[in-house]
């Protein structure tokens, strides 16, 4: 694809397509739902008055951009309990992905690899919880004041062992006009085993130490493992609480459906049998 015809695509984009374009390259997979949600939003989140209609129009811009060979969709589908279109996954296209790099003077190319199954699920939870804080925003229930996804929420810090990375999945920040909630998000699918979730909490403990999070923000964000099931939430409580070199209460658990309570200042979270904290 020649570089005039990258520019020559920027004739055919509206600014929405572009902001497609843009959370394409920021979550990496997002399914048509996904796209409807941030894009083409219903009531309350937004003017469109019934989802079939919004995710009609989703499918249409797509389609277009897709003939532009600015998104591109993965064969693998997903399940659930929807159908059709809104289970679609897509990502950025090669005009696509070439066209946000001339756009901000990028020279090295983005090489796209077919991801596999785990990728892609964990992938689409993280964009899950994302749009859900994107929406609810949009309804003027909360300010995001910050929505950082990887690798721009990681933190190099250098202990006395030696230098290391944090990675977490997002770092979030919400307010209202009384409260700012900071969180750095782990989503846990309930594949992962938890040996390797309690070396991952020892990271967040070690950076803890370090103090160099509080000295920028003068704080600590929550760290909040979304898990799926209130039984994969019993499980890392007991594994957290059984280890005694880690500091429980700088880890949090909820399940996904309760999720938006820890991220969201909707006032001290209420545990429940499927919110632990611990």
């Amino acid at each position: 694809m020649t570089p005039s015809h990258t520019q020559d695509l920027g004739f055919h984009l509206t600014e929405r397509d572009i902001r497609i374009l843009e959370d394409l390259e920021r979550y990496r997979l997002l399914t048509t739902r996904h796209i409807q949600r941030l894009h083409l939003p219903i009531k309350p989140f937004g003017d469109h008055a019934s989802i079939s209609a919004a995710t009609r129009g989703t499918t249409r811009i797509l389609r277009r951009l897709e003939g532009l060979k600015a998104v591109a969709r993965l064969e693998r589908r997903i399940g659930g309990q929807e159908h059709g279109s809104a289970l679609t996954i897509w990502h950025l296209g090669s005009a696509g992905e070439r066209y946000l790099r001339l756009r901000r003077g990028d020279t090295a190319r983005t090489q796209y690899l077919e991801p596999g199954r785990p990728f892609i699920a964990h992938t689409l939870a993280v964009a899950d919880i994302a749009v859900t804080l994107h929406e609810h925003s949009g309804a003027k229930r909360f300010e995001l004041l910050e929505l950082a996804t990887e690798p721009a929420c990681w933190r190099a810090f250098t202990t006395g062992t030696g230098s290391t990375a944090l990675k977490p999945d997002l770092f979030t920040v919400t307010a209202d006009p009384h409260t700012e909630t900071h969180s750095f998000v782990e989503v846990d699918l309930g594949t992962e085993h938890l040996p390797a979730v309690l070396r991952k909490c020892r990271v967040y403990q070690r950076y803890f130490r370090t103090g160099e999070e509080q000295a920028l923000h003068g704080l600590f964000p929550a760290v909040v493992w979304i898990v799926p099931t209130t039984k994969r939430a019993r499980q890392l409580h007991d594994a957290i609480s059984g280890a005694r070199d880690l500091d429980a209460t700088l880890l949090w658990i909820t399940t996904t459906e309760q999720a938006l309570a820890h991220l969201a200042p909707y006032g001290p979270p209420v545990a429940s049998s499927g919110d632990t904290t611990t």
